[in-house]
């Protein structure tokens, strides 16, 4: 009977360690769905600033053009 409340320790402790190895296989799934997510955000970044680039050299070729309509 003392060996009671010690088996019932170790299964709650088994019990706790399983739910806590299953979450972490959780996290570890979600921690590499946000790296790709981030890999993906990255790529969409990248392409923005190249457009906003290229938009920043038109508008100045834009202005120039309109510059030398005014005999500027």
């Amino acid at each position: 009977m003392a060996d009671e409340p010690l088996e019932d320790l170790v299964r709650r402790l088994t019990a706790l360690v399983v739910k806590l190895d299953e979450r972490d296989d959780q996290i570890v799934d979600l921690l590499e769905e946000q790296r790709a997510f981030n890999r993906q955000q990255v790529a969409i970044n990248d392409r923005l600033t190249a457009a906003i680039e290229r938009l920043d050299v038109t508008l100045v070729a834009i202005k120039d053009l309109l510059g030398r309509g005014n005999g500027r």
